[in-house]
């Protein structure tokens, strides 16, 4: 397969599951009362932290899982159920079971204060792990690396995890004005249709590990 090829393979299946606009609300609240300065700064500082967490599990994915003597199959069906319990959960309205529902309704909101000085640590947790990228994202950035024959494979996620990351922040910076142009509503749509292509995935990432499980599926 082409390397432009599988990194837009692999942007789409981070954009879906890694899923920005999910984290509007909580970074809305966070930053309330920072400057413009200092909203930007939590936009990077949380965008960094994903671009991080990416590249630590793509060079590592595969390693980790000799490590712990778990086979490459048995992860990519393992790892395909959770994302397809994420996307179901998109998709039905309920609480994402890889991510926590910090509340932003007037009747279930749990209050978060986020102190001026303590804004790069709420960058990194919760608006950069687990809002955008959990147990899932983690998952799959391993699945792909331990599928990866040779080292461009590596860099095509890495390359993956760079172009999502900075979705990650530009969506953050313009949080203001995408939720004002949405709305409540056009996030839920939104959010309703990446749960459908992150279901797809899912799908895909199961069938491949059935494959590698038993190969005479693959004939």
């Amino acid at each position: 397969m082409e390397l432009g090829v599988e990194i837009t393979k692999l942007i789409l299946a981070f954009m879906v599951l890694i899923n920005p606009f999910s984290a509007l609300a909580i970074y809305l609240d966070l930053t309330r009362n920072y400057s413009s300065r200092e909203r930007r700064r939590v936009a990077q500082a949380a965008a960094l932290t994903v671009f991080v967490v990416i590249s630590v599990f793509a060079v590592s994915g595969g390693f980790l899982l000799k490590l712990l003597g778990i086979s490459v199959g048995s992860f990519q069906v393992g790892g395909g159920i959770l994302v397809l319990l994420i996307a179901i959960s998109m998709m039905s309205g309920n609480d994402n079971p890889a991510k926590p529902d910090l509340g932003t309704s007037e009747e279930n909101a749990i209050t978060v204060t986020a102190p001026k000085n303590n804004g790069m640590a709420v960058a990194v947790v919760p608006i950069a792990i687990p809002m955008m990228i959990g147990p899932g994202g983690i998952s799959t950035v391993i699945i792909y690396a331990s599928a990866a024959k040779h080292y461009w494979d590596i860099i095509s996620i890495i390359a993956a995890g760079l172009i999502i990351s900075t979705a990650c922040c530009m969506t953050l910076m313009a949080s203001a004005k995408i939720s004002k142009w949405l709305g409540d509503t056009g996030l839920t749509i939104l959010n309703r249709v990446m749960g459908m292509m992150l279901a797809a995935v899912s799908v895909e990432i199961i069938v491949a590990g059935l494959k590698t499980i038993f190969p005479q599926l693959a004939n």
